[in-house]
């Protein structure tokens, strides 16, 4: 079959060109394959549907990835269903999500079952190892998203203080509020006449339509937590939880940790260790770092559980980057142009450094670093990690094996 290409931009967006069959194909052979974080999976993306399958352009691909980094939730997931949505329609952008989310999704939850099966979890010198590798991966991204969102004394100065203030008051609605307080930040002091350059998107969906889903997303955000406190249903108190977490987290995948680990473990729904194990175990299968919601609802204490939990936990945790997505696209056009809009998201974005300082702080180093070879170990992952550029996923076997290799000698 020939390769269809995309229209030019700048030219009225035409129907869908492609079916979701094949967009499904396309997907799993990276969810299957696309290891090494969001990062990554966006060079993916542009290897696998810009250079090779010509589905869209450069620019069209570039722009699409300013979007979804402007917007809350998993950036490189949210790429990947406006490219579904631009091949195939709602049903591509449908399509997109499950084949690059079901395989990690798949092998988290299997990894639940056999961690659930383990008498003596916290003594586990494995599952200890995978404590040790979250303290490098976390490290790993504090660094990156230091040099990328903080760069100078304002933001630094705006990301010290959120973690402070996340430390002090550790709940969900102190990260909420530093966000907020963050966006507020920026526009008082984080303005600038320098406007991103523009380019058209590559697709468009009704006003009508983009207004809808925006709505339905805030009715969800507010209307989930009053449910939850009304109806004593944990399946509710569990979409609430997640779905608020997708919601709220900008800028990657890591970051969704704080926010998780405050709503699961205080209410002892997760135990810290089962979190941060799982938490280790997500860096060393493919895809999105979101299905670490997967293996939270399936290792959930009360029900539900298992299968039921992981689907339940998975779909919460995805469906703002759904509405987000379909909602923001109509409205993009116009709102990245100002200044004002820019000038918020640099203030959020230093703001969730902070969340992800005070994150691995607790629980990340409080649980994984207990001697000084936990921080030996730590150190060596580390250092594989950024000056090696060894594979996470390789980073994550080797200090599982090196745990375990501390319980028997």
């Amino acid at each position: 079959m020939k390769t269809q290409h995309a229209p030019p931009l700048g030219t009225p967006a035409s129907s869908p060109t492609g079916h979701w069959p094949e967009v499904l194909i396309a997907f799993l052979q990276l969810g299957l394959t696309s290891f090494g974080g969001p990062v990554a999976h966006l060079g993916y993306f542009r290897d696998a549907f810009v250079v090779r399958r010509r589905w869209l352009d450069d620019r069209a691909y570039a722009d699409l990835v300013v979007l979804c980094q402007f917007l809350p939730g998993p950036a490189s997931s949210q790429v990947g269903m406006a490219i579904g949505l631009s091949r195939a329609g709602y049903a591509g952008a449908l399509a997109a999500w499950v084949g690059f989310t079901l395989p990690s999704a798949i092998a988290l939850v299997l990894f639940a079952y056999g961690v659930s099966a383990i008498d003596g979890i916290a003594a586990a010198g494995w599952l200890h190892g995978l404590k040790v590798a979250a303290v490098a991966v976390v490290a790993q991204a504090v660094l990156g998203m230091m040099r990328s969102l903080a760069p100078d004394r304002a933001r630094a100065t705006l990301a010290v203080v959120a973690a402070t203030i996340v430390l002090m008051l550790p709940s969900a609605w102190s990260q909420i509020g530093v966000i907020v307080l963050g966006g507020i930040a920026g526009l008082i002091i984080l303005r600038s006449d320098a406007v991103m350059d523009h380019a058209p998107l590559p697709l468009t969906v009704r006003r009508t339509t983009g207004a809808a889903m925006l709505v339905l997303f805030a009715v969800l955000l507010i209307g989930l937590p009053l449910l939850a406190a009304s109806v004593p249903a944990q399946g509710i108190k569990l979409a609430d939880a997640f779905y608020r977490a997708g919601s709220l987290v900008f800028g990657g995948g890591h970051v969704v940790l704080p926010l998780l680990q405050a709503s699961v473990v205080p209410p002892g729904w997760v135990s810290n260790d089962l979190f941060l194990a799982g938490y280790g175990a997500a860096q060393a299968v493919p895809g999105p770092l979101f299905t670490f919601a997967a293996y939270l609802g399936a290792v959930m204490g009360p029900a539900p559980h298992g299968w039921a939990g992981a689907l339940l936990c998975l779909v919460a945790v995805f469906l703002p980057s759904f509405l987000l997505v379909i909602g923001a696209l109509p409205f993009w056009e116009s709102l990245r142009r100002h200044a004002s809009a820019q000038a918020a998201l640099r203030g959020v974005n230093a703001a969730v450094v902070g969340l992800l300082i005070a994150a691995f702080y607790d629980p990340v180093w409080s649980a994984g670093i207990a001697n000084a070879r936990d921080f030996a170990l730590a150190a060596a992952a580390f250092l594989l990690l950024g000056m090696w550029k060894t594979p996470p996923w390789l980073v994550v076997v080797l200090c599982a094996a090196a745990g375990w290799l501390t319980t028997i000698v």
